[in-house]
This record gives C-alpha cells, sequence and structure tokens, in this order.
C-alpha cells in the first residue's frame, strides 16, 4: 500500500480531504492500495442519509466556529479536530466486507504493535475493552472502494458532546447514558505523541508513496466545490 502524500502544510477544510480521497479513487489507477492520515479544525461531519437539523447541534456549532459537512458514505455522525487523527483508504476490492475487514485489521495491527489489546466489531468500529477508539464508513466507486475512519487521540470533550444530538431513543437503545461512556482515547494506553503514532502507522502499512502534483491539488480544489453546495449539506440523498 503506499501513501498519498499532499506537500504543501496549509490549513484545509475537511471537505478538501473528502474531495482528495475521492479524487485519487477515480484518477490515481495505480494496482497498489492507498492510504493517507489528515487531521482538521473542529469539525462535525455527518452520513450520506442523514438530516443535518436532527443529527448536528447547529445552533451549538455555529457558536463555537464547528464546521459542518455531509460525506458520501453512511453511517453516523462524528466530531473530528486537531488531535483527532482521520484516515482515508482506497482499494481497488470492491467487496465490501473484505475491504472493511482488511482495513479494521490494519488497525489493529498498529494498536497490538503499541501493545495495546484492541478488538473490531460487526460494525467495523475499533474496540479497546468496551470502548470505542475508532469507527469507519464506506462508499463504492466504479472499480475503487473508499473506507474512512476516525481514530480519537485525543479531542475536545466538550465540543464532541455538545455538537452531535444523537436521540435519547438511540442512546437508551444500545444502554448508553452518554457519549462520554462509550468512547475512549488512545492517548490514554501509549506514551507515543500523536505525530510519533502517525508515523508508526505509516512505517507499520505503508510501502513507498504518490506524491500528488500540482494538477492533481487543483482537480481536488475543482471537485471540492461539489461538497461545499448548499443543496448537497443540506439534502438527504
Amino acid at each position: 500500500m503506499k501513501y498519498v502524500v499532499l506537500t504543501d502544510q496549509k490549513e484545509r477544510r475537511l471537505s478538501f480531504y473528502l474531495a482528495m480521497e475521492e479524487y485519487v479513487a477515480r484518477h490515481l489507477g495505480e494496482d497498489d492500495d492507498l492510504f493517507f492520515m489528515w487531521q482538521v479544525r473542529p469539525t462535525v461531519i455527518f452520513g450520506r442519509n442523514q438530516s443535518l437539523e436532527s443529527e448536528v447541534n447547529v445552533d451549538y456549532c455555529r457558536q463555537h466556529g464547528i464546521e459542518m459537512y455531509r460525506r458520501k458514505s453512511g453511517g453516523g455522525c462524528v466530531y473530528a479536530d486537531e488531535c483527532n487523527i482521520m484516515m482515508s483508504y482506497i482499494s481497488k476490492d470492491e467487496n465490501v466486507g473484505l475491504t472493511f475487514n482488511r482495513f479494521v485489521n490494519m488497525l489493529l495491527l498498529v494498536l497490538r504493535k503499541m501493545g495495546i489489546e484492541a478488538t473490531g466489531t460487526s460494525h467495523n468500529d475499533v474496540m479497546i475493552g468496551d470502548k470505542k477508539v475508532s469507527g469507519a464508513a464506506f462508499y463504492h466507486l466504479p472499480g475503487r472502494s473508499i473506507v474512512h475512519s476516525t481514530m480519537l487521540y485525543d479531542t475536545n470533550m466538550e465540543h464532541m458532546l455538545n455538537a452531535i444530538t444523537p436521540s435519547k431513543e438511540k442512546l437508551q437503545s444500545k444502554g448508553i447514558k452518554s457519549v462520554r461512556q462509550r468512547i475512549t482515547l488512545l492517548k490514554d494506553y501509549t506514551s507515543l505523541t500523536l505525530e510519533e503514532f502517525k508515523a508508526l502507522v505509516r512505517a507499520t502499512l505503508c510501502r513507498g508513496e504518490r506524491v500528488l502534483t500540482p494538477d492533481d491539488v487543483a482537480g481536488i480544489e475543482q471537485l471540492e466545490q461539489t461538497y461545499l453546495k448548499e443543496e448537497f449539506i443540506n439534502r438527504i440523498q
């Protein structure tokens, strides 16, 4: 698997990285699977079939400068910030179950290499004990599969708890009193810094790299505009 390198260090919106993984899937035709990691300023990302008003505390997000974007994969609502590592995996394998399983097993390999006893679930989450540290979502393009996931190294817990508004029924159905009770942070299980963890992930999973050209970046920025359209963000697809 090759690591996709974005050479500039500009701060970018989450919408750019959604466009980046789609661009990579559509236009970079290597036989190798591709992977990259990214971080963003405080942002909520919600799934293809979710209602913005139902799943996101829009007023809270606006008051605290938290951005809101829709992705093209299914699944639930996620809060991300600079201490929450996002991962994108692009595979030529079109089998959903096998692609998810391969990706989760790669994350488990890294965590176990760190001495952390983590497990995967049938919902494609990664657990440490009975608490979730990573979740993933999937969507398919012709000839390519995209899996993107979170890794909770650290986060602003107050924003995470207040920016997302799961229904009381959803929480009660899982026997959960609060979001805080069902997640955990990787920093509590390792002495590695966030950057050291990212370096370990790349060294463990990737061999070689694919450097994006200026033309690639321009193409990504053009594709990003589709994620920024109000009708895309606010509609249920």
